[in-house]
């Protein structure tokens, strides 16, 4: 009798261990503006996408951001009415079910849920002004607490990894706000001094922080540079202490100027087909390269990272996606998937260890595939 219940404990225990008890994938989030959906595809270990269902947003769906705990996805819908659509994401599946659909005050070009997971923080190209909203429990997107005028063309807004201070780069004023952030009580009020004066005529676009809080870099949509900014973790102020292109040398392109609000029209016509007109930026997991992406030419810059001095390195450029206007870089550091405005398709690539980007495989999409998260389930 007892060698049978030590037999069957043990048939029980090998079970268990080959069935598993943790769940392992990782989703990829991809926003359709034209088409007013969110793309969903499931992403295997060697970098395959199966295509999931695409859910309803709303047209000119644009933005998105994944709460730190990975439950929820908030898109921001730029037509109007103005809203914020939160998702909570199902882990074994992947599949978003809507949860709700708020107004937000402004047309916001850039969303980012804070490290506590109870704000939603926006930036309003068109509307010049930053915005904070607060998140439930339940994922939901309540009324603005703050609305913040700043100047012209705020383009992005991110907390730094200690979620102490928040960065609004605005490309018509050539200028980086400079916030103190209370996630208590999600409040944001400007250091001193408020602004970091950045070159003329660059565009301050998009930024991201190294692991370990000590850089910042600010990529400028109109030049195509990727600015090093060293930030002091004890006043959350930046200092310029490099720069370096994502184009190669020999690229033809010339610099650019600002442009209209997406979903606007005006302004006189003027031809743009040789503009600069950079778009986003990532680094890998490991903090070893940094990516740079540019619209006209359709090409994403690659740069080794000091990690020492915040130094980069321009190593290569990649053709990619037609218009890329957005992209993201696996949690494993092993894959990258570009979208393209002007494209049917998106594109996975695998980032070698020289830091070059060789593409694995296109698959079909949206109208205006703009945005790409992935959240990675262990």
């Amino acid at each position: 009798m007892y060698g049978n219940r030590k037999f069957i404990a043990g048939l029980a225990l090998s079970v268990s261990l080959w069935t598993g008890p943790t769940h392992a994938a990782s989703y990829v989030y991809v926003s359709n503006a034209e088409d007013g959906t969110i793309g969903m595809y499931t992403m295997e270990n060697d970098g395959t996408l199966k295509p999931g269902a695409a859910i309803e947003a709303g047209k000119l769906v644009m933005p998105m951001s994944v709460s730190p705990d990975k439950r929820f996805l908030v898109a921001a819908v730029r037509s109007q009415p103005f809203s914020a659509v939160s998702y909570t994401i199902d882990r074994a599946t992947g599949a978003l079910k809507l949860v709700a659909k708020a107004p937000i005050a402004e047309s916001l070009p850039y969303i980012s849920i804070d490290k506590s997971g109870r704000w939603l923080l926006g930036a309003s190209y068109g509307g010049h002004k930053v915005t904070v909203n607060p998140i439930g429990r339940d994922g939901k997107v309540g009324k603005e607490s703050q609305v913040i005028p700043t100047a012209l063309n705020a383009h992005a807004i991110l907390t730094d990894k200690s979620n102490k201070y928040a960065f609004v780069p605005h490309l018509g004023t050539d200028q980086v706000f400079q916030f103190r952030f209370d996630a208590r009580t999600g409040k944001l009020s400007a250091n001193t001094p408020a602004t970091v004066q950045m070159k003329s005529k660059t565009g301050p676009r998009h930024l991201i922080f190294s692991n370990d809080n000590k850089f910042v870099y600010l990529l400028n949509e109109l030049t195509a540079v990727v600015t090093t900014l060293a930030l002091d973790q004890k006043t959350g102020l930046l200092t310029q202490v490099g720069e370096a292109s994502a184009l190669p040398g020999d690229s033809k392109l010339q610099p650019g100027a600002p442009r209209v609000p997406a979903g606007t029209s005006g302004g006189p016509a003027r031809d743009v087909s040789n503009d600069i007109w950079a778009s986003d930026l990532h680094l890998t997991p490991d903090g070893k390269f940094l990516y740079a992406a540019e619209r006209t030419g359709s090409s994403i810059g690659a740069f080794s990272v000091d990690a020492a001095t915040g130094k980069l390195t321009f190593l290569s450029s990649t053709p990619v996606e037609k218009q890329p206007r957005g992209f993201r870089i696996h949690p494993n550091g092993k894959f990258m998937v570009v979208s393209g405005q002007q494209s049917s398709t998106i594109s996975v690539y695998s980032i070698e260890a020289n830091g070059g980007l060789k593409l694995l495989q296109k698959y079909p999409t949206g109208k205006d595939t703009n945005w790409v998260e992935i959240v990675d389930v262990k």
